[in-house]
Formats: structure tokens, C-alpha cells, sequence
């Protein structure tokens, strides 16, 4: 056993950790952290490991409290923390379990087009992008709705916007919960939150989310790239953006009402950040619909960049997007909670995880995988930061098993924003960066220095310690030629 900040840790093996319950008393079950020595050396230097242990708390959680090796402080759960309860079992769910940017989430897409088609155009590209798709704190899209169509929105997700003509029912299959989950009430949104994501829909949003112009660099497992269409060179576009207003204001409505829940009905945890309630109780039943609202209104937003993404491709190449093959990989969402059927002690059980700063990474033939990816095991998209690689990883059997089929969710921060504001220079930034070839256009000087690469952890390592705990495995690494900031 060894000891980090004054929190025990017993080692399973090289890429996994244990928090023991006698850390503290009241732990229903252990913290479990994937990461290597060298990650654990950048994990403890804040909170997160005492937020894992915190999560354990939690009424009805099974198994163990899940930390991925992207895990840094966050509110309540620590950001890349995963844990399920059992909904039989008095199991609850926690606003903070899924986090202010609900479904904040990544999609990939392929194109037919090589480095040699774009190289000559990336400046272009990355600066007609940037004017044509509205980023940053604030922005507000191109694409106009009414209150009927938001309430629409809240309820059919991307399928209201293939249903306007902005994309395919091909995009549907490809994205996670087919674009939209049942069970969302717009009653549940209050007004506050429904005037915040009115003007937004197809917007960047600020912060980490973005949208990067990669290169293929690397190959891993040559079937799952031959299942998915992908070759050394190929041009793909990742688009990270989540709910925007309306799911920050849903989190920050139901954290504070759901306080109450605690005394309610008597619920003990170390930290009012994890205020929850009982699955069963009108208050989850409440958050949870309120919630599905959130996360469909990010799936509508995604297919709405990725329909101005298109639109942007097809003005600077001439070419209609199907021509140029730009094809949806996959869509995953990152913050949210989902009722699910896992296998508790042999037993199948209806669990409600929760996934914050993690991805679903559901292994080979689940049935609810798209037919073409019941083989390999569903997509996991990893981004990195703007300076280093971004990764795409399949789903195993193992995930399924231990992690309630879910895997990590990008790299992680090593250092605050306000820590990244006084120590980088934005101008010498841009200068490294297109030093290696990597073309940045950002709405503000200060998402520039705060996004930079050295505030975050190596993905690399971050993904090879999935890869090796079997968790989630390698596909294809790609490298970043041009980003669009918030």
C-alpha cells in the first residue's frame, strides 16, 4: 500500500488502484483509479482522489466508485469520475454526477480527402469555419427556432434537425441514443433555461469545446479501420460542443433544489455538492426528465455544427459533402446519467450510471450498437489538446465488465485557467503552434492560453493506460492541422 496526500492506495496492478472503505468511514464500496505512476504523480495535486472516495458515499452504489486516468477536480463527482446505483437497491442520482454541461460531447467525422488535398487550404478552411459556425461564451446561431421548436428540440434531439434538412437519418445511427432519449419533459426546464438555449442551437459554445481538422497518423487495429473506412493520411473532423446554456442552468436549477432532498430522505454525504435523491422519488424523476431535455438539445447541436461543418467543406472544395465522403464515425456524449442493464455479482440489474468527463465504451455485439459495430465494439472518440493527438478507441468486453462499459473522455487538466492566463503568452503560442503546422483561430485571447497544450495531460499516456487495463483499445491516432476555439 501506498499513501498520496494522506489518502491510502492499494495497487491492483500497473494501470489500477484502490481506495480502501476504511479510508473513511461511511464508503459503501472502494474508489477504483485506472492510471500509471507517472498519471498518479499529476492526479494528486488536487482534489480528485477525495472526491472518488466521496462519490463512494452515495446510497445504492454498486461495485466501486470509478475514476478514469483523465480524473481532475470537479463539482461533486471529480471530472472523469464514473459510478452506477442500483435503482432496486434505494440507488440515487446526483446533478453532480453528470455535471453543469450536460451531454457535452464529441462526434467524428471521415472524409475521402488526404493531407495533399488540404494542405494549401487548411488557412482557408480553419478561418471560413471559424466566421461561418458562432463560438465563444455567448454566441448565438445562424439557425433561428421558435419556443415550439425548442420544446420540439427538447424532445426529438437530432432528429429535429434532419427533419429541418440538416443531415441524414444515416447521422442517427451513428450517434449515440439515436440523437435523442425517451423520457424528456420540456415542463421539467425552467423558463430561465429555455430563454438561455433559444438563440444557441448550432453554436461552439467557449472553453475546451472546439472544432479540429486532423490527419491520420497512426493505425492500430487494421480490422475495426477497415470495418470503419479509415487509412493513413485521410482527413477527419472532430466537433466537441455540448448544451450550452440550457443544460448549465438545468444543473444549476435541480443542484440547488435537490438539496433539500438530503434531509428528505436522510441521506448522509460528505459534500453538499453530491446533493441526490432516491431514483424513485419525484425530485430524480424530475432532474432525470429535465436532464434527457439537456442531453437532447446537445445531440441537436452537434448535428446542427456538423451541418455548417458540411456546408464550409463543400464552399472550399467545390464539392457536395457526399462527395467529399464526410461520414459520421460516431457521436458520444461525456456528462450524463442513463438507466442501464449491467451484470451486478452474476446478476443483471438496472443501474442508473453516471458518466461525468467519461465516454460510453459499450463492448462487441450490444445490441444497441449500430449492426457495422457489433463486431469491433462501439467507437470511443478521445480528443486531445490543439498541440499533441486525438485518438478514436473501441469498447470492449472488459469495459462492460468492470467500468459499466465506459472509458475516459479526453486528456485532463493539469493546471487551472488562471494558472494558464499568467504563465502562457498567447502570441508565442500561435507562433509554436503553426510551427507545427497547426493553423488556431480562437474567439479570445484568453480560451487561447487556456486551452493550451502544456494546461493538459499527455493523451497519449492517458490512452495507453485504457488500452492496457483492456478497458477500451486502440483504433487510430490522429494529429490536429487546424482548430476553431469557443
Amino acid at each position: 500500500m501506498k499513501e498520496i496526500s494522506g489518502i491510502p492506495l492499494d495497487k491492483i496492478d500497473d494501470y489500477r488502484w484502490s481506495i480502501p472503505r476504511s479510508y473513511k468511514p461511511g464508503m459503501r464500496v472502494p474508489g477504483l483509479i485506472y492510471a500509471d505512476e507517472k498519471l498518479l504523480k499529476d492526479i494528486y495535486q488536487d482534489k480528485a482522489m477525495e472526491q472518488v472516495a466521496n462519490v463512494a458515499f452515495l446510497p445504492g452504489i454498486v461495485n466501486n466508485s470509478l475514476a478514469m486516468p483523465d480524473i481532475h477536480w470537479g463539482y461533486g463527482f471529480p471530472i472523469g469520475g464514473v459510478a452506477a446505483t442500483d435503482i432496486e437497491e434505494e440507488g440515487v442520482i446526483s446533478p453532480g454526477g453528470v455535471g453543469f454541461d450536460i451531454n457535452c460531447g464529441v462526434r467524428l467525422l471521415k472524409t475521402d480527402l488526404e493531407y495533399d488535398d488540404v494542405k494549401d487550404k487548411i488557412k482557408d478552411l480553419i478561418y471560413r469555419l471559424f466566421s461561418d459556425i458562432p463560438s465563444g461564451v455567448g454566441s448565438e446561431g445562424c439557425i433561428k427556432v421558435s419556443p415550439e421548436e425548442e420544446r420540439e428540440i427538447l424532445l426529438k434531439g437530432a432528429r429535429w434537425a434532419v427533419e429541418k434538412g440538416f443531415g441524414t437519418d444515416d447521422d442517427l445511427e451513428y450517434t449515440e441514443e439515436n440523437g435523442a432519449m425517451p423520457g424528456a419533459d420540456p415542463q421539467a426546464v425552467s423558463e430561465r433555461a429555455m430563454q438561455r438555449g433559444k438563440t444557441q442551437s448550432g453554436t461552439l459554445g467557449s472553453g475546451n469545446h472546439f472544432l479540429e481538422v486532423q490527419i491520420i497518423d497512426q493505425l492500430y487495429d487494421q480490422e475495426a479501420c477497415k470495418v470503419l473506412g479509415l487509412n493513413l493520411g485521410q482527413v477527419m473532423v472532430e466537433i466537441h460542443s455540448g448544451s450550452r446554456g440550457l443544460g448549465y442552468q438545468v444543473c444549476e436549477d435541480y443542484s440547488r433544489s435537490m438539496a433539500a432532498s438530503l434531509a428528505k430522505y436522510n441521506i448522509s454525504v460528505p459534500d453538499r455538492q453530491l446533493a441526490c435523491a432516491p431514483l424513485t422519488s419525484v425530485e430524480a424523476k424530475a432532474y432525470l426528465s429535465a436532464m434527457k431535455c439537456a442531453a437532447n438539445y446537445a445531440w441537436c447541436n452537434r448535428q446542427c455544427l456538423m451541418h455548417l461543418t458540411r456546408q464550409v467543406f463543400e464552399k472550399i472544395f467545390g464539392s457536395s459533402w457526399q462527395e467529399l465522403g464526410m461520414f459520421l464515425i460516431y457521436d458520444v456524449a461525456h456528462n450524463i446519467a442513463k438507466i442501464e442493464k449491467h451484470k451486478v455479482g452474476g446478476k443483471e440489474k438496472n443501474l442508473c450510471v453516471h458518466r461525468k468527463g467519461a465516454t460510453r465504451a459499450f463492448g462487441p455485439n450490444h445490441p444497441v450498437l449500430p449492426e457495422k459495430y457489433k463486431k469491433i465494439g462501439q467507437p470511443v472518440i478521445i480528443p486531445g489538446d490543439m498541440g499533441r493527438n486525438s485518438y478514436l478507441l473501441a469498447g470492449t468486453e472488459k469495459a462492460m465488465q468492470e467500468t459499466f462499459g465506459s472509458a475516459c473522455h479526453g486528456a485532463g487538466r493539469l493546471k487551472s485557467r488562471t494558472a494558464a492566463a499568467r504563465s502562457i503568452k498567447p502570441d508565442i503560442l500561435l507562433k509554436e503552434l503553426e510551427s507545427k503546422g497547426i493553423i488556431v483561430k480562437a474567439s479570445g485571447r484568453n480560451t487561447l492560453v487556456e486551452e493550451a497544450p502544456s494546461v493538459y495531460k499527455d493523451v497519449n499516456d492517458v490512452v495507453d493506460v485504457m488500452h492496457n487495463a483492456g478497458i477500451s483499445k486502440r483504433v487510430c491516432r490522429m494529429r490536429p492541422i487546424g482548430t476553431v476555439k469557443g
